[in-house]
């Protein structure tokens, strides 16, 4: 099982995560196609997933027919992470005691986690002697480390098109300097 640490309360997550405001409040996040590229999954599994309560989007769910669900960051990060521990092998009842733990966690604090998983129960590890301790009983184990799941997806994820549940249109205008000198050369 899933060893319980304090959880800590904070600010906003994506502001967090986020500190140069490209992502300006905790009401931007992404549609399903999105979240399906950026994670790493399908169409089908995000909407089971969604339907069975693994995973439910944060921001806004689906309600009836037409309606878009939109997926924050840490919401795309855990189903990267259920992917992950789907490859390897893990149930999907432990499955889902490891994101109900996750879900009590900031995305700072997750980007602290790795989580090892012997096939059948998934620990979680915040220090190096934590690792070490669990290397100890000598079963064959594989890490998740978190953070580089959250690196993966922060490479990705502004190249996909954010929403905001309020309808305001979300600033494009944050680019980085390549984009920036690209557009540049190109209008002379």
């Amino acid at each position: 099982m899933v060893e319980e640490a304090p959880i800590r309360a904070g600010f906003g997550e994506q502001g967090e995560l986020f500190p140069d405001s490209s992502l300006p409040d905790e009401l931007v996040g992404y549609r399903g196609p999105a979240a399906c590229q950026i994670a790493g999954i399908t169409y089908r599994q995000l909407d089971y997933w969604a339907r069975t309560g693994l995973v439910n989007p944060t921001i806004r769910s689906a309600h009836g027919s037409g309606s878009q669900r939109l997926y924050s960051f840490k919401d795309i990060l855990v189903l990267k992470v259920v992917k992950r521990l789907l490859d390897t092998g893990v149930s999907l009842q432990n499955i889902r005691v490891a994101v109900d733990h996750l879900r009590r966690r900031g995305v700072q604090d997750l980007a602290r986690i790795t989580l090892f998983s012997d096939g059948t129960t998934v620990y979680e590890c915040t220090s190096p002697e934590e690792v070490v301790d669990l290397l100890q009983g000598g079963q064959g184990v594989f890490g998740i480390a978190v953070s580089g799941a959250m690196r993966e997806i922060s490479g990705t994820i502004h190249e996909f098109p954010a929403e905001r549940a309020d309808g305001v249109e979300v600033d494009s205008a944050a680019e980085d300097e390549l984009s920036r000198r690209r557009r540049t050369r190109a209008t002379g």
